[in-house]
């Protein structure tokens, strides 16, 4: 298994509707489906990593989904770009799940969110009576919750939505990298490896990044103070979870802060942290540590889910 297969599903909006593109690695009937979505300007596959280890060590059938998430990757763009937001993400979730349970029923739910899309993930595990095929039973937040520091927001504003051109893929490997320090080490394999799906094919013989310039609209209108008024509802959220959880942070991460870590692990769904030195916003679970903490907790024994997470580093 060296490749996933590409899927669709048809999203409704106020424009007429969307396409969301989704990956799947491993078998396509299996009743336990992991979910995982990647951050604000990534795309899915920046878990072919992650996905080929989680298939492969389950010792069972595993089926592994990974989206585009709408503006991205081979996804639609939107028409208005005011709906690039959350509620729109989750509802475009629901769909992929009702397709997939439509197609094979999925008994066993799990979620990997990175950033954003773990903040998409509490979404769906935090609300009551989504339509969803099966519970959240574990959930993975990588490298965010809550509280999201402002001066990492401003960081990431100062070149969201530049997609830029490129003579290369290398030459758009570089650019990422330049803006990528927080991701922590990399091989220069395993980042040109990353980047491989994050850019398109210009008509001209170019490159350009695969996402919607337009993601950036929504974005700027945030401002400190309605950035800090959105955490009472996020907290609200968290702590209604009950899916079993795990934090995962960057040591050295300047978006979620250890303060909201050590908050997270007192309150909600009290999960265990696992911390990753030289790290920042966001580990890309390539690392084979960081791949193995989710795995792990994934892939353990379904007895321990009946014990509360406890908290600690790793």
């Amino acid at each position: 298994m060296t490749d996933p297969t590409l899927n669709y599903v048809s999203c409704p909006d106020a424009s007429g509707g969307h396409r969301m593109a989704w990956w799947q690695w491993g078998s396509a009937d299996a009743p336990h489906a992991v979910v995982c979505v990647h951050g604000l300007s990534r795309q899915g596959r920046d878990f072919d990593t992650l996905a080929r280890a989680l298939v492969e060590r389950s010792g069972q059938a595993l089926r592994v989904v990974c989206p585009d998430v709408v503006g991205r990757g081979r996804s639609d763009w939107l028409a208005d770009p005011m709906g690039y937001g959350i509620p729109t993400y989750v509802g475009d979730m629901l769909q992929m799940l009702q397709q997939l349970h439509a197609a094979a029923p999925v008994r066993m739910l799990d979620w990997v969110g990175t950033s954003m899309g773990g903040l998409i993930g509490i979404g769906i595990a935090a609300t009551p009576k989504l339509p969803l095929p099966a519970p959240v039973r574990r959930l993975v937040l990588n490298d965010v919750g809550p509280v999201i520091q402002w001066s990492a927001l401003q960081r990431i504003g100062t070149y969201l939505g530049q997609t830029g051109r490129f003579a290369s893929v290398q030459q758009a490997a570089d650019a990422m990298w330049a803006i990528s320090q927080g991701f922590g080490p990399h091989t220069p394999e395993q980042w040109l490896a990353l980047s491989q799906a994050m850019v398109k094919p210009l008509p001209d013989g170019g490159f350009t990044l695969h996402y919607d310039p337009a993601i950036a609209v929504p974005f700027r209108t945030l401002d400190e103070k309605s950035a800090a008024a959105g955490q009472a509802a996020l907290w609200h959220a968290y702590d209604a979870i009950t899916a079993r959880t795990l934090l995962l942070r960057g040591a050295e991460s300047d978006l979620l802060s250890r303060a909201t870590a050590n908050e997270m692990m007192r309150r909600g769904p009290r999960p265990g942290l696992v911390e990753f030195n030289g790290v920042g916003h966001a580990p890309t679970l390539i690392a084979q540590d960081q791949v193995d903490a989710v795995c792990a907790f994934l892939l353990d024994p379904e007895s321990a889910d009946h014990e509360k997470p406890h908290g600690g580093t790793g």
